[in-house]
């Protein structure tokens, strides 16, 4: 068996990046919001059906810009899962709203919508589910309870770009939805990400607040003689470089999601026996869920043969990955927010989680020695077996 370094994650060129890259720089027109920038928004437009998409330098900067149209007020709270990353967070507590962390489901891993109604008190403004893996929450019933409620929705779906939930595009659901583009994630620009605006009352002053508080983007399209400061807002466009480098990654997103499920499919049919067999669970993806192949994740019996697995990996020069901490229990998140209920399938499930390498260019041979190591490390005599 081969002994080459087996890596986690390689980001996937598709031969046009330097191509647009020189070509944006011919136009000597660096700063944003140029012909690249216009044909990702008409793409994703496109693609997602929402009424509005804003590209921006990061995934965390679009949640940003959704606490600031959503005029949260110190106080406000903000309901999440804690199993997701700090920009969840983050966005919402730099405008001084406080997040309730609340449970998630043991299939999907996302916000279990059924210990919402529950978390609701009369500071509460918003409901931001995060789509794991690229499966998507339980969004018809997330809509129902923020309807009754008057409450807003932010999809954090930035691991959700060519994912669905019924047929329609994760990030389109709710009132607001954030895409990241991420070097990690399936399309990329290295850094960069974007607000898809569905609720249309928010889209003149999401481009206000995108361009550091000031209607310039109406100016660019010749619709006023000047502009001028209006509001809140900062600099959260790309550049054209950014942009550049995404429309090659655009073009190609059927081809990438296509070969990522491929290999996402290789993993669950190969470890089907050892799932059987009670050593692990595979990734649960529900009927009515179009997952993109984000991520290829094991949950394992308990914490020490999930440290037993990294360790046996590692030692074979495979990089697998564990996940979030829970924000709950990080310090940031016992400072800023608060729990709600007990998270005991977020404490578990964060526990026994192994990411494994997933992406475009994995060799069958390649996850077949990922597999293979697993399955010599977990049928040994006395390993544990999974019971949920």
């Amino acid at each position: 068996m081969s002994t080459n370094k087996i890596a986690f994650n390689l980001p996937y060129l598709t031969g046009n990046e330097l191509t647009y890259l020189i070509e944006a720089n011919s136009h000597r027109g660096l700063s944003g919001d140029g012909q690249f920038t216009k044909k990702c928004h008409a793409w994703l437009e496109q693609q997602t059906k929402s009424a509005k998409a804003l590209l921006t330098h990061s995934c965390t900067a679009a949640l940003e810009m959704s606490a600031i149209l959503l005029n949260l007020k110190p106080g406000d709270e903000v309901i999440m899962p804690s199993y997701t990353f700090s920009s969840t967070a983050n966005a919402f507590v730099l405008r001084g709203a406080i997040p309730v962390f609340v449970d998630i489901r043991e299939d999907t891993l996302n916000l279990d919508e059924c210990l919402i109604e529950q978390a609701i008190t009369e500071r509460t403004k918003a409901i931001v589910p995060m789509h794991y893996a690229g499966v998507s929450c339980e969004m018809d019933r997330i809509l129902d309870i923020a309807k009754t409620h008057q409450l807003k929705v932010v999809e954090d779906a930035a691991q959700g770009v060519m994912a669905f939930y019924k047929d329609r595009a994760l990030g389109s659901i709710g009132d607001m939805g954030a895409y990241s583009f991420h070097a990690t994630k399936n399309i990329i620009s290295g850094e960069g990400g974007c607000l898809l605006v569905n609720d249309e009352s928010y889209a003149l002053s999401a481009e206000v607040i995108r361009e550091k508080g000031t209607n310039r983007s109406q100016f660019l399209r010749g619709e006023i003689d000047k502009y001028t400061w209006q509001e809140m807002g900062s600099s959260y466009l790309p550049s054209e470089l950014i942009a550049a480098f995404l429309w090659a990654q655009l073009e190609s997103a059927e081809e990438i999601t296509k070969e990522r499920l491929h290999r996402w499919d290789y993993y669950y049919s190969q470890l089907q026996p050892l799932e059987l067999a009670g050593y692990l669970r595979r990734p649960i993806v529900p009927e009515h869920c179009r997952h993109n192949a984000h991520m290829f994740y094991i949950i394992l019996p308990d914490a020490l043969t999930c440290q037993h697995v990294n360790e046996a990996l590692k030692k074979n020069n495979i990089s697998a990955m564990t996940h979030y901490v829970p924000l709950h229990s990080s310090p940031a998140g016992l400072k800023y927010g608060r729990s709600d209920g007990d998270l005991t399938v977020t404490d578990s499930m964060s526990s026994r989680l192994v990411r494994l390498p997933l992406w475009v260019g994995i060799t069958e041979q390649e996850q077949d020695r990922v597999v293979t190591i697993l399955r010599e490390t977990l049928t040994v005599e006395e390993a544990p077996l999974v019971t949920k």
